[in-house]
């Protein structure tokens, strides 16, 4: 619980930086140590030239979700390496959530897939992230 309640901290802090998730209108539904579930809004600015989302956005959406997951434990970690599989059109409108698991938590690197899925709860693309952990802390733990 304690390990949680960090980990929340943790994400608070980092979404008040987080400009490129608030301009996708990023909404925290829920975080725990190694774990967080994200949602958005599909809007206008998004869709692409052939009239869907663009793939841009839900890779965005994942590695948000990826990075809150992957950072919580209070250490600064970056994407080392990352990939998407598109499995069904988003479009305009729709709400998107991407749920990040911890696969792998090393000393020095985590695994996470990140599962998106749209307002019916269809599978519309799977992300995989691994992250290079630092030694560096993202926020001062001791006064919590």
């Amino acid at each position: 619980m304690a390990n949680d309640v960090l980990a929340i901290d943790v994400v608070k802090h980092m979404q008040e930086n987080d400009a490129f998730s608030k301009w996708m209108g990023v909404e925290i539904l829920e975080i725990r140590e190694g774990y967080s579930r994200i949602k958005m809004n599909v809007r206008q600015e998004m869709v692409n030239g052939f009239g869907i989302v663009h793939g841009g956005i839900p890779f965005s959406l994942a590695d948000s979700a990826f990075a809150f997951a992957c950072n919580n434990r209070n250490n600064l970690s970056v994407a080392l390496d990352c990939s998407i599989t598109f499995t069904k059109a988003i479009n305009l409108g729709d709400t998107l959530t991407a749920e990040a698991i911890e696969i792998h938590n090393g000393r020095s690197t985590g695994v996470y897939t990140i599962a998106i899925t749209n307002q019916e709860n269809q599978q519309v693309a799977l992300f995989k992230g691994t992250c290079f952990r630092t030694s560096k802390k993202l926020i001062d733990s001791g006064s919590l």
